[in-house]
């Protein structure tokens, strides 16, 4: 990196605690989704990695498989613990970390009671809820007074890919992260369409991760599901028009092929940044700033500077430095 290149805004960056790998192990996430093991992650670490590679700053959230593992009180505890934790970090590092809470979904009530605690209390800048919640996509019904609550509030919901239902049939044997995930944060964004989420909550920030899995192959696709067979809406927007309301970052592979897929698909000006650290490790998420850097660059500026505007209108407060 030359010491003029813009600094990046991170939008999709991990954290684990002792006791959260210990409570996900307790459950019987030995393996999570299919992985050899868990990461381990500080604070000095990370900003390590972030002084090195232009990072300026890095919003952390909790990755599959999230905080609930079967028992409510359980769950809410734990959210609770994660997301303290996650604020002190920033309160320690102004400017350098921001935070999208977890919560202890599929438990409506517990989730809306922890995200009012996490962006009146804590300061969170959002939400995060995973792809499905115990085989629950996003559109079900169940989670209506959520949506109402984060509608309000015009809330930022990072929407992370977790193991789809029945994952045993389709994975392989393979770690889900490759295949899966990808295909559930596909499987999700379908489902917020065709069940209308998206229209009737049109004042949620989604961000959708990994350049939005196979949506930009798909969406051509499901809008003729919906115009010559009839799924969903058939007087609203296409589906096009309302995947172009949707954020996406460019953690994983982006280039040569992803993210030019992506912009040509939906546009440049809900791309964002995103490492995937701790969860990638520090070589992998060097690795893919290289190849940021790397990539041929946008019509008149670089990917850095592109992304960097983008996450300033998202999140206009953290990308301040504020």
């Amino acid at each position: 990196m030359t010491a003029t290149a813009e600094q990046l805004v991170d939008v999709h960056a991990h954290f684990v605690t002792p006791d959260y790998v210990e409570a996900a192990k307790a459950a019987g996430h030995l393996l999570p989704d299919g992985m050899r093991g868990y990461p381990t992650w500080s604070a000095a670490g990370h900003l390590d990695l972030m002084d090195a590679y232009g990072i300026r700053t890095s919003v952390l959230s909790v990755s599959s498989p999230g905080t609930h593992f079967g028992d409510d009180r359980a769950a809410r505890l734990l959210s609770r613990r994660v997301n303290e934790f996650a604020a002190d970090v920033l309160r320690a590092h102004p400017g350098r970390f921001g935070h999208f809470a977890s919560l202890p979904l599929p438990d409506v009530d517990g989730a809306r009671a922890e995200a009012a605690h996490a962006l009146d209390v804590l300061g969170s800048h959002g939400v995060a809820v995973e792809t499905n919640h115990a085989g629950a996509y996003l559109g079900n019904a169940r989670f209506e007074p959520l949506w109402r609550d984060l509608d309000e509030r015009a809330a930022v919901v990072f929407v992370h890919p977790t193991s789809p239902p029945c994952y045993e049939a389709v994975s392989l044997d393979r770690p889900r992260p490759m295949l899966e995930f990808l295909f559930d944060s596909t499987r999700a964004v379908s489902d917020l369409v065709f069940s209308g989420v998206l229209r009737r909550y049109p004042r949620i920030q989604w961000v959708f991760t990994h350049g939005g899995g196979a949506l930009p192959l798909l969406a051509d696709r499901m809008e003729l599901f919906r115009t010559v067979f009839g799924i969903g809406d058939q007087d609203g927007p296409t589906v096009q028009e309302q995947l172009r309301g949707l954020w996406f970052d460019m953690a994983g592979s982006p280039f040569p092929h992803q993210i030019p897929v992506l912009t040509t698909t939906f546009g440049y000006d809900r791309l964002l940044y995103g490492s995937d650290y701790c969860w990638t490790p520090a070589a992998g998420a060097v690795a893919q700033i290289a190849s940021v850097d790397a990539a041929e660059q946008p019509a008149g500026g670089t990917w850095r500077a592109l992304t960097t505007r983008n996450a300033a209108r998202l999140l206009p407060d953290l990308a301040a430095g504020s």
